[in-house]
């Protein structure tokens, strides 16, 4: 036991921890302690003789659970902590799930569908209800059905809905309603659940067996919400219920960085609290232990903007750090140049690692031309985001054969299966049997066992009998003997393993290895034991309970590796990097085009820019393009509005062409050779290099026209008749006249070498002022 384990808290922190009764609101401000002061409160707890199971801790990732339960563990020692109920929402409620289902008609194995195993089955009953699924895209219908149970709602409530079914006639899907009840009934049928129902299901059995809720109610006698802000409906009225007889409910989150509402995630939760419960206290934890003052200043600035928040001003003791950089660039190929550029800079000058850089973007489509700077600069990267590695075609397909022998009503996991490796049964039969299954209302699996009396002969009906007697077997195995034991048996007995083996192209060989891996994880997971020893649920549905609710967050985030972060903002929430680029800050980019309808969305987005400047220790680096592709059109872009937002004192504008507000915006920017002088010495190189270039004297065609080594473009309203200027294509030339609006002038100008007088528009000629070196 750690006796002295609030003597690391500061005033605010200790307040927190040390209020253990009552409704409580911590309000953690980013970078301010917010995991510590939970672990701490917990051990409190338990320090002042609470029993570790009647407390629940809910987080919105397994990382974040498991560091919480493992800081416990280091404060108290001992054993003690592994009773926690601490996870996410859908993994604890699984758990609760799994011995109470069958009073919702569900089996205790029941399957969870992850969002491709939902979509899938969406897919097939578009198909059979003979719709266009072009028009009702699964993606879409599955999106709408999910968006229902996070507000719990039910089928038949959805499609007596007026306002919902309004919505679905404006967006000629009228029969999504439809949809949403044949997916409840499919998928009670397969016995699964999507991860939607762990909420949904889980609220539907508090409210509909009084005896369970009172169960739960007098076992968490102390409830903590980490993440309050992200909660939705369903999760808001679960904790409600689950709190209602003892009230010792401590919500912890920031209004600030609210940031999912597309996910159904709702800010009012945290602004209603202390509506919501009598004699609430609120504690602010406002110290910030991340950021350096100029980073923290400028994020304080921005928010203060939104209208729906939560008064609060984060604070540090931190040094006052560098001005945040801000860099407007021709181009977002000159941008990604600029960024990989300036990590090589920072890493000789500063001596960083790899993995000190975070890139955060507002899309994932915008990562390209930072991957393609970052190859050419050889420097290690790795996007979060991408495709997982149990979404992998090869992983899903081994993984389906586990799920069939826990559960052999998963109908969507018995097709994926049925002729993977080919066995001879084609798709006619499938369809075959699918129609018997929904016509006599049984199960997929029932129509395979009785081939026979269903009609299927030959070749056909030999397949069918013997894929059923090798799950059969599969499923005697797994009486017997271990998860990693019965998953060989898998792989040997079907040929999965000998089929990837003998492909021996490099994707083969990629698809085998991943197999492997498979099974090393599945090993592991049967073989490690707890501290002490013990094995705990090591059962094959255990396993594929745990990778199944695997989140975003949990999936491949090696903060260890030394490679550079590119992630969306979204992506980045609970992390911190020493060095942070917040990339394409452009208007309908960042803020986005769809999220700038309402109040309410803009300041969302607003929270998100809060979010990516609070990912930052020391440095911050602000960039936007002048011109972008964007669905396949070269469009020029304005400047984001967040950029006007922030407090001149603490932003270095001179890479921006030192503009408060980048109105004129089409020809300024600069073109990115390396952001420094590698020749001068650190303390010259902290100032701007001053472009210079000499007045040409050779001669040359126009289209052989090579730029000047520094080439950037100056700003329109620098420019006067009589200047020498240089363009890129034509050449060197000069201002003969101007007219036209301040914003959009047309410049007469000769080029000798480059075709002679043209007429150009300053807000998209890109043209340079020669400044004569002498």
């Amino acid at each position: 036991m750690n006796a002295n384990y609030l003597d690391d808290l500061n005033e605010r922190q200790r307040e927190a921890v040390t209020t253990l009764k009552g409704p409580l609101m911590i309000i953690a401000g980013a970078g301010s302690g917010k995991t510590k002061v939970l672990t701490t409160r917990i051990a409190h707890l338990m320090r002042n003789g609470v029993d570790a199971f009647n407390i629940l801790a809910l987080t919105f990732t397994n990382k974040a659970a498991k560091e919480m339960k493992e800081r416990v563990e280091k404060i108290l020692g001992g054993n003690e902590a592994r009773n926690l109920y601490i996870g996410t929402f859908h993994s604890v409620f699984a758990r609760l799930l799994r011995s109470d289902a069958p009073k919702l008609g569900y089996p205790s194995d029941f399957t969870i569908y992850d969002a491709d195993d939902a979509k899938s089955v969406v897919k097939t009953i578009v198909n059979e209800l003979n719709l266009d699924d072009k028009h009702y895209k699964p993606n879409l219908v599955y999106n709408r059905i999910s968006a229902a149970k996070n507000s719990l709602m039910s089928p038949e409530e959805y499609q007596h809905d007026y306002y919902v079914q309004q919505e679905d006639q404006r967006a000629n899907r009228p029969l999504v309603g439809k949809i949403y009840e044949m997916y409840a009934k499919r998928c009670f049928k397969n016995g699964a659940m999507d991860f939607d129902d762990l909420l949904y299901k889980m609220y539907v059995l508090l409210k509909g067996f009084p005896e369970v809720l009172a169960k739960y109610q007098h076992k968490f006698k102390y409830i903590m919400i980490d993440e309050y802000q992200d909660t939705n409906p369903a999760q808001y009225e679960i904790v409600k219920l689950l709190g209602a007889v003892h009230e010792n409910i401590c919500v912890v989150g920031d209004d600030a960085q609210s940031i999912y509402s597309f996910r159904g995630a709702t800010i009012q939760n945290i602004l209603q609290f202390e509506k919501d419960y009598d004699d609430v206290k609120v504690v602010k934890l406002e110290q910030n232990y991340r950021s350096t003052k100029s980073i923290l200043n400028v994020a304080n600035e921005v928010i203060a903007k939104n209208k729906g928040q939560i008064e609060k001003n984060l604070w540090t003791d931190n040094t006052e750090g560098d001005k945040i950089k801000l860099i407007r660039t021709n181009t977002d190929n000159d941008e990604g140049k600029f960024v990989s550029d300036t990590i090589a800079e920072q890493k000789l000058r500063n001596h960083y690692a790899n993995r000190d850089f975070a890139i955060l973007y507002r899309t994932n489509a915008q990562s390209r031309s930072f991957e393609e700077s970052l190859r050419r600069m050889a420097i290690p990267y790795r996007i979060y985001g991408g495709i997982s590695f149990y979404q992998r075609k090869e992983i899903k397909d081994f993984l389906a054969y586990l799920r069939v022998i826990i559960n052999t009503r998963d109908e969507e996991s018995i097709k994926r299966i049925i002729n993977y490796p080919v066995r001879g049964i084609g798709k006619t039969t499938i369809e075959k049997i699918t129609i018997y299954s929904n016509e006599q209302n049984i199960t997929f699996w029932q129509v395979l066992e009785n081939a026979r009396e269903f009609g299927f002969k030959g070749g056909t009906l030999e397949a069918i009998e013997n894929f059923v007697t090798m799950m059969h077997s599969f499923r005697v195995q797994l009486e017997k003997q271990n998860a990693y034991d019965v998953a060989v048996q898998v792989g040997k007995s079907t040929n999965i393993v000998k089929e990837l083996f003998n492909d021996k192209t490099t994707e083969g060989l990629a698809r085998y290895e991943n197999i492997q891996e498979l099974l090393n994880s599945i090993k592991e997971f049967t073989e490690t034991p707890t501290e002490d020893g013990e094995l705990l649920d090591k059962s094959l549905g255990s396993y594929l309970q745990q990778i199944t609710l695997l989140t975003d967050a949990d999936q491949g985030n090696d903060q260890d590796s030394d490679v550079v972060k590119l992630m969306t903002i979204h992506a980045a929430k609970g992390l911190e990097f020493p060095v942070v680029f917040t990339v394409g800050l452009e208007e309908s980019l960042f803020p986005s085009g769809m999220s700038i309808n309402s109040r309410e969305e803009l300041e969302e987005e607003r929270r998100l820019f809060y979010v990516a400047v609070t990912r930052a220790k020391s440095r911050l680096f602000l960039t936007y393009a002048n011109s972008r592709y964007r669905f396949g059109q070269l469009q020029q872009n304005e400047p984001s509005r967040f950029i006007d937002e922030m407090p001149d004192q603490y932003i270095d504008r001179s890479y921006a062409g030192g503009m408060r507000n980048a109105g004129n915006f089409g020809g300024g920017g600069v073109s990115w050779g390396g952001m420094f002088d590698k020749r001068k010495t650190p303390a010259q190189q902290s100032t701007p290099v001053t472009r210079t270039v000499s007045k040409p004297v050779s001669s040359g065609a126009a289209s052989n026209h090579t730029p000047s080594p520094n080439f950037a473009a100056d700003d329109p309203a620098q420019m006067e008749a009589g200047m020498d200027v240089e363009h890129q294509k034509f050449g060197f030339g000069k201002i003969m006249s101007l007219e036209g609006a301040p914003n959009n002038r047309i410049a007469t100008v000769v080029f000798p070498k480059g075709g002679g007088e043209k007429k150009i528009m300053l807000n998209y000629a890109k043209l340079m002022i020669v400044r004569n070196s002498g």
